[in-house]
């Protein structure tokens, strides 16, 4: 087989693989609680639905300093609002 057409045909393997990974989801396979330490360190957090493709309802939270995120239950939602909402206000400083 000529050098060129394998270079074409590993090139392409190689852009299918790491253009499929940007579609499969990634998802909370369990859920926990949130420490009281990290709450004033979260930086964001995402829902996560399990009528979609996920299997299980979590809140992905994203705390500072940290590169995974953590898996905890929905109902931690209420509290981080307000949380960020305490946050907006004391930097406005109102």
């Amino acid at each position: 087989m000529d050098l060129k057409v394998v270079f074409v045909i590993v090139f392409l393997s190689a852009l299918a693989i790491t253009s499929t990974h940007a579609g499969i989801p990634k998802c909370c396979i369990k859920v926990s609680r949130l420490q009281a330490g990290l709450l004033l360190k979260v930086e964001q957090w995402e829902r996560q639905y399990r009528n979609g493709p996920c299997d299980i309802d979590a809140l992905i939270v994203y705390v500072k300093n940290r590169t995974t995120p953590y898996c905890v239950y929905p109902r931690y939602a209420k509290l981080l609002s307000k949380l960020q909402n305490a946050k907006k206000l004391q930097t406005r400083g109102v």
